[in-house]
């Protein structure tokens, strides 16, 4: 797939939390499989080497479910 995000299966939290069943498939079609354009992991990774908690999501906000999971190490 070339539309797919250079960090996506590299290191991806967010393809993590999707594997498990843990993040809707909207959040992956609309910014991992879409360059991640908009993406604020990626903005931040990229300019400001500031890697997000896997539980802040694509557009920044933070999934209290995720964060969750995290902390009991499901993912």
């Amino acid at each position: 797939m070339s539309n797919v995000c250079r960090w996506y299966d590299q290191t991806s939290g967010m393809k993590r939390a999707y594997d498990k069943g843990l993040l809707a498939k909207s959040w992956i079609d609309d910014y991992c499989l879409n360059e991640g354009k908009n993406c604020v992991r990626k903005r931040r990774f990229e300019t400001e080497g500031y890697v997000s908690p896997d539980y802040v999501l694509p557009d920044g906000t933070i999934d209290q479910k995720l964060k969750k999971a995290r902390d009991r190490g499901i993912f």
